[in-house]
């Protein structure tokens, strides 16, 4: 009886590690499309409007009114002020 309890609670701990491990993945492969370009950039932080754009930032409104401006960092995408931390971009 305690083998069958112990091998369910094992599966289930395994299948939650997968369901983890899957999320993670795919978030992933998500951030590093929506950091690649810009037009990724400005959908992946749902901007409505495009005020202005260089090759190096651009500022576009949301739909809540707020007006934020996208940086460019080493060839990828971010919201300025919100650059990535020094060795830790891995995306």
């Amino acid at each position: 009886m305690q083998f069958i309890k112990n091998k369910k609670i094992i599966g289930i701990l395994l299948f939650l590690v997968i369901i983890i491990f899957t999320i993670g993945i795919i978030q992933f492969f998500v951030l590093r499309k929506a950091h690649s370009t810009f037009e990724n950039y400005y959908k992946f932080r749902g901007c409505v409007q495009l005020i202005e754009k260089t090759n190096t930032y651009g500022t576009c409104k949301l739909s809540s009114g707020q007006i934020i401006k996208l940086v460019k960092y080493k060839d990828k995408w971010y919201l300025d002020g919100d650059l990535p931390y020094p060795g830790f971009n891995f995306l």
